[in-house]
Formats: structure tokens, C-alpha cells, sequence
């Protein structure tokens, strides 16, 4: 079965060629989060949110993309654009990402309140990637498997390589580098009717046809329960956006499954599979996983 994955036109094929690395290993942070299609649906909406809570973000996407046609897709690229910087081999990884760099060159304008706003503007592309890095972790660590300190540093820590490539000049080495930049960044947030119709699609059902309509939208409050609440209240969300207790239990079932049965034809086992390991090697144990890296000789940072 082929490898590839379609990312805004270009083709990533993480299967080929056979042992080219990654911007990250097999035993890195990253690696172990991504895998997880939980994490991935809860930290992309998530990060959506944090974005659009900045006009001028949510102004360059509104005005220059599909999104009003295809709000989903937001959300999906974001989880595809982690995928290829962290499982694609470099070589591909470089290609696509100086793709959307190009695209980026042509996203200029003016939000409806006369704010300019201009897509290679560092401070905007320093807080879409945080909000990224911030979105993946955080729905890992809450609803999948509890994240150590280090574990956590290492993780922001993996990241710098592919977010200097889109152009970051600020990265978020912690959470405490997230909640400073998010701070100096709140006198532009606010509410928004966009964000509403963003997550009335989570939330209804529609977002796919793969998983009930009760877990979709527990996915939704899953991503409102980790943001920030200085972001929350300014974006509105209030009580009908609530995580039940029913809804956080079924989340955490679902991302703690996620974790330990193998999905064969993701970008994170056919990765595995480029560099010469087993498709489950991301789902065995932390101890057999450090074991197959030795006898292999291949390196946990690649």
C-alpha cells in the first residue's frame, strides 16, 4: 500500500526513500504524540481557535484560503502539517514547506477594523506555530498519557528545526514561553461569529463520517477544556461549551486506545518503516522501543 499523503498539492510519501531521516527520531516526543489521531483531532481545533482568536490570523485565512468553504480542512491541515514535519523524510518535508512559505508571500490585507495584516509578519507566524506545539501537547498529556517536565521541554525542544523553517524567529521552549507570548498578544483577541460556525461543524457531526456525532463533539469541548481561560473568555465560550464528565471519559478511552493499537497505514508507521523498523514500533513499550533502537543502531534524535 503506498505511503502518500496529499498536503495542499504537493505529495509526501513517508515510506520512500528507504532510511532518509526525519527533522526528529523514532524516540523523540514528537513521534510518540503524533501518532495519536485523539490528540491530532483535539490539539488541531484547539490550535485553531488559539489562531483565529487573532484577527489578523483569522482575516488572512478568511480572505485568502478556502476556509468559509471548508472550515474542517483547517483543522486537518493543521494535524497534516505536523505529520510532514515531523514523520516526512527532509528532503519532502523542505519542499512542501517552502510551498506554503510561497503561498504565504501573496497573503496581505486589512482586518474589518483597519488592522494590516501580512502572513510572513514574524510575530503571526511565531504565535500559529505555538499555537500548535501548544494545542498537540496539551490534548496529549490531558486526555492520552501525562507528559513529564522533561519530557515536555523536549518535545517544544523538537520543534525548532521545521518552525525556523516557516520562518519563526520566537520559539516556545515551555509553557511558560507559550503564556508570555499569548499575553503580549491578548489586547488584539476577541470573539468572533467564524469561530462559532467553526465549531458548530465540530461539534454537529459533520466533520466526518468515521465517528458518532457524541464523539465529535467531545472532541470540540476536549479542545475548548485546554485552552487558556484568558482565551476562552475572550473568545466567549461558556458553559454550553463544557467537557462533561461522560464526555472526558470517553475522550480519554478513546486516546488511551489510540495509543496502544497500531495504525498500520499512518504517516507514523509507514515513517517507521522508511527507517527500517517494525510498523508498531511507536506502540510497543518505551523499553522494547530503546532495544530495537540498539539493535538496530539507529538513533533516538535524528
Amino acid at each position: 500500500m503506498s505511503g502518500e499523503q496529499k498536503y495542499l498539492g504537493w505529495t509526501i510519501d513517508y515510506r520512500t526513500p528507504a532510511g532518509a531521516p526525519a527533522f526528529s527520531g523514532p524516540d523523540s516526543v514528537s513521534w510518540q504524540i503524533y501518532k495519536n489521531p485523539i490528540a491530532l483531532a483535539i490539539g488541531g481545533i484547539c490550535a485553531v481557535l488559539l489562531e483565529f482568536a487573532d484577527p489578523r490570523i483569522r482575516s488572512g485565512v478568511w480572505d485568502h484560503s478556502i476556509f468559509k468553504q471548508d472550515p474542517l480542512g483547517r483543522a486537518q491541515r493543521t494535524g497534516t502539517a505536523a505529520m510532514v514535519g515531523t514523520y516526512g523524510p527532509q528532503e519532502a518535508a523542505r519542499r512542501v514547506i517552502q510551498g506554503v512559505n510561497n503561498m504565504h508571500a501573496r497573503v496581505q490585507g486589512t482586518t474589518p477594523n483597519g488592522i494590516a495584516y501580512d502572513a510572513r509578519d514574524t510575530e503571526l507566524l511565531d504565535w500559529v506555530s505555538a499555537t500548535a506545539r501548544y494545542g498537540f501537547v496539551m490534548a496529549y498529556h490531558h486526555f492520552v498519557k501525562p507528559l513529564s517536565d522533561d519530557d515536555m521541554q523536549r518535545y517544544f525542544k523538537e520543534g525548532e528545526v521545521v518552525a525556523g523553517l516557516y520562518g519563526v524567529k520566537t520559539h516556545v521552549r515551555s509553557l511558560a514561553d507559550f503564556d508570555s507570548m499569548m499575553h503580549a498578544l491578548e489586547p488584539y483577541f476577541e470573539a468572533h461569529e467564524i469561530n462559532s460556525e467553526f465549531l458548530e461543524i465540530m461539534r454537529s457531526g459533520r466533520a466526518t463520517d468515521s465517528l458518532p456525532k457524541s464523539i465529535q463533539t467531545a472532541i470540540a469541548h476536549a479542545a475548548i477544556d485546554i485552552l487558556p481561560p484568558m482565551v476562552r473568555e475572550k473568545l466567549q465560550l461558556g458553559a454550553a461549551y463544557d467537557l462533561t464528565l461522560w464526555q472526558r471519559w470517553l475522550v480519554r478511552r478513546f486516546g488511551q486506545l489510540s495509543d496502544w493499537l497500531p495504525d498500520r497505514n499512518s504517516p507514523a508507521a509507514q515513517a517507521c518503516e522508511r527507517l527500517g523498523l517494525p510498523a508498531n514500533f511507536l506502540w510497543l513499550s518505551q523499553r522494547r522501543r530503546h532495544r530495537l533502537l540498539g539493535q538496530l543502531n539507529i538513533s533516538g534524535v535524528i
